[in-house]
């Protein structure tokens, strides 16, 4: 699959934060201070695998957020893409 252009520079973005501050995403999550309910309305697939249908929670977090940062960079807006 491949990402938009700006997606990639956000991954890049948010992968650099990890490493410089030594945080796994499993730890990124559990220590936000809130996560936005309307995420759970987030609908399609990343990498050929359907964000609603995933079952480990940590996973589909993970791929809220990568979906999340595509259709971001499609230039959705937060609203379109959170259904609002």
């Amino acid at each position: 699959m491949r990402l938009p252009a700006g997606s990639l520079v956000i991954q890049r973005m948010i992968s650099k934060v990890f490493l410089e501050n030594d945080i796994t995403y499993g730890d990124f999550f559990l220590k936000a201070p809130s996560l936005n309910p309307n995420r759970k309305l987030i609908k399609g697939s990343v990498c050929g695998i359907k964000v609603e249908e995933i079952t480990e929670p940590l996973m589909q977090e993970i791929r809220y957020l990568d979906k999340l940062v595509d259709e971001l960079a499609k230039g959705k807006s937060m609203d379109k893409i959170l259904r609002k």
